[in-house]
C-alpha cells in the first residue's frame, strides 16, 4: 500500500510539472478528458472533477494562448511560477541558489534542453516526484523548504489572472494536493505514522483520513 501510495503521489507531481512547464499537450487533454473521478466531498477529489470538465471543454488553440498569456507574455506574463520572484519579488535570488545548492547535494541537475532556472514550480514538481522514491524525511526537507512556502502565493496570482481559464482548475488542483503534501510533512512524520490513505481509481483520488 505505502508503495502504491509514492508511485501515486509521484505520478500527480509529474502531472503538475506537465502542465507548469508548457501548455497542455493533446495526449495531457485526452488524458485528463477521460479521467474516472467520482461525486465526493473532499477537496482533491472535487479538484480532478473540475480539471476533468477543463479538459473536456477545452480548445488546444485556446490552451496555448492561455498558457502564453499566463506565464510568457510580453516581457513577463500575468503569473509567474518561481520561487525567488514569490519570495522576494525578484527573479534570480536567493532561494534559487539555495535549490541548487540543495539539488546538487541530492546529485540532481537541470537537464540541458530546459532553459527555465531551477525554481520554476515545474522543476520542483519534477524533483518532488524523484524523491517519493526516497525517505520521507528527504521529501520532508525539500517540500518545506522549496515548496510550501509559496505554492499559495503562485495559486492566488493564478486565480486572479484575468486570462485564467483552465489554469483556474489547475490551480484548484495544486491547491488541494500540496495542502494534503502539507498536513503529510507536517503532521503524519511527528507521529510517526502515515494518516493519509490513498484510494486509487484511476488516479483520481488521493484524500486524507483522520484516524
Amino acid at each position: 500500500m505505502e508503495n502504491q501510495q509514492q508511485t501515486l503521489r509521484g505520478e500527480i507531481y509529474l502531472v503538475l510539472s506537465a502542465l507548469f512547464r508548457h501548455a497542455p499537450t493533446t495526449e495531457m487533454v485526452t488524458f485528463l478528458s477521460e479521467l474516472e473521478t467520482e461525486q465526493s466531498q473532499s477537496a482533491m477529489q472535487s479538484a480532478w472533477n473540475g480539471l476533468k470538465q477543463a479538459a473536456v471543454a477545452s480548445d488546444q488553440q485556446a490552451l496555448n494562448d492561455e498558457y502564453q498569456e499566463l506565464f510568457i507574455g510580453i516581457g513577463r506574463g500575468e503569473v509567474m511560477p518561481f520561487a525567488s520572484w514569490h519570495l522576494t519579488g525578484s527573479l534570480m535570488e536567493k532561494p534559487l541558489a539555495s535549490i541548487r545548492h540543495d539539488l546538487e547535494l541530492l546529485g540532481l541537475e537541470r537537464a540541458d534542453q530546459v532553459k527555465e532556472p531551477e525554481d520554476h514550480f515545474a522543476a520542483l514538481c519534477e524533483v518532488m516526484s524523484v524523491l517519493t522514491e526516497e525517505e520521507e524525511e528527504l521529501q520532508q526537507v525539500f517540500f518545506n523548504k522549496h515548496l510550501a512556502t509559496w505554492f499559495g502565493s503562485l495559486t492566488k496570482q493564478i486565480k486572479a489572472a484575468k486570462n485564467a481559464d483552465f489554469y483556474l482548475a489547475v490551480a484548484e488542483l495544486t491547491d488541494a494536493f500540496m495542502t494534503l503534501e502539507q498536513v503529510r510533512f507536517s503532521e503524519n512524520l511527528q507521529s510517526g505514522k502515515s494518516k493519509l490513505k490513498i484510494d486509487v481509481k484511476n488516479v483520481t483520488e488521493y484524500e486524507q483520513t483522520q484516524q
